[in-house]
């Protein structure tokens, strides 16, 4: 069970990880650099988990930045700068702001432009400077009772957000440890470590920078087998505790501005909340914890070989600059008991795309991809 489910801002305080765009291009964060290791009084890993659980923060504003080194090879088919592509490699930086569960804003920055999702209350911005538009909704009942806005959905947006979804996986399948201090953003932290026990999983640890005395997760680094280096990484490197002022929350329309206004929820407008599948259908999960593989079918998508797969009408979500045939045909064939296809890995996941159109995907190795598709 998570330890930050209750907590709000615990949700919600870290860097939107892929709802930012590309800075750099995979070098090392200066500003990551380790710094003296801060003596600090002995705490076990069950006081910082207790930590994390009491912690009481009213505001907090500052500067995340966010790298991945994920071990990829080239993707043929997708253009430089597309979002997949973003989203897994470089350095990407954005700001936030939190004042309450009402009061957030977070803005994403890049080379280009900025993107800024911004929440008052019940209303509800976003505003991308490329293309100087915007977009502004008001909440309904239902709407108005959830967490902070997501530039993206389902990814996470700070350290903290990275460390709750670390943070519920723990279970006798995870070893439990306190690693070396550190000083993170100019602020003495203690360091959570969370170490699968599977050998087949692609995770060596997960660790978490917590704030000495805020009890804030300030840094988040997942590490790949076989390297001492993180593979993703995402921190603070300015952080501030005062509660950010009423202003930083109200939406300016620049000169020139086009607006969008969506529609708010209407009562009872679709099925209730309770009413909602818990997950999609096409999508089974074989094993648990750690070394779980997600197994989906991709019916029509594939269309046979992948090599000679090029769907008339691009798979739902599929990016405009991405040739399908293209980016199946780049990677390496495989085969065995359980049938042929392609394998993509890297350093923290492995996927099997299948001939028969399934795809498997987990941080596994793919040995554990192949004995799932056996079944």
């Amino acid at each position: 069970m998570s330890v930050l489910r209750s907590r709000p801002v615990l949700r919600w305080l870290v860097p939107a990880t892929a709802a930012v765009a590309v800075i750099g291009g995979g070098a090392a964060i200066g500003t990551f650099a380790a710094e003296a290791e801060p003596s600090l009084p002995p705490r076990t890993a069950a006081q910082l988990l207790v930590d994390l659980q009491t912690s009481r923060l009213e505001g907090v504003s500052g500067t995340v930045v966010q790298r991945a080194d994920l071990g990829l090879p080239p993707l043929v088919g997708l253009a430089p700068g597309n979002e997949l592509t973003s989203m897994l490699t470089g350095t990407h930086t954005l700001r936030v702001w939190y004042s309450g569960p009402e009061r957030q804003r977070v803005a994403l920055l890049d080379t280009l432009g900025e993107q800024d999702v911004i929440r008052n209350g019940r209303d509800v911005w976003t505003w991308e400077s490329r293309t100087n538009t915007a977009r502004h909704r008001t909440l309904g009942d239902t709407e108005a009772t959830k967490a902070a806005p997501e530039a993206r959905p389902n990814l996470p947006a700070t350290p903290q957000q990275a460390a709750d979804l670390a943070l519920a996986a723990i279970d006798p399948s995870t070893e439990v440890s306190v690693g070396r201090s550190a000083t993170v953003a100019g602020q003495d932290a203690y360091e959570l470590v969370l170490q699968p026990r599977d050998k087949d999983s692609l995770v060596h640890q997960l660790r978490i920078a917590i704030d000495a005395k805020q009890h804030v997760p300030l840094r988040f680094e997942v590490l790949a087998k076989g390297s001492d280096q993180p593979a993703f990484e995402m921190a603070f490197t300015q952080i501030d505790y005062r509660r950010p002022a009423d202003d930083q929350f109200t939406f300016n329309p620049p000169p020139g501005v086009t607006v969008t206004e969506e529609k708010a929820e209407r009562p009872g407008a679709g099925k209730p909340e309770h009413a909602k599948p818990a997950g999609d259908p096409q999508v089974r999960a074989v094993g648990t914890g750690w070394t779980t593989v997600l197994v989906a079918r991709l019916d029509g998508a594939l269309g046979g070989k992948p090599t000679d797969a090029k769907p008339a009408v691009p798979p739902a979500g599929a990016a405009p600059d991405m040739d399908l045939s293209k980016l199946l045909g780049g990677l390496a064939a495989v085969k065995g008991d359980w049938g042929s296809g392609r394998l993509l890995t890297g350093k923290l996941f492995s996927v099997l795309l299948t001939d028969d159109g399934r795809v498997l995907a987990g941080a596994v190795t793919p040995e554990r991809l192949y004995q799932a598709a056996r079944g």
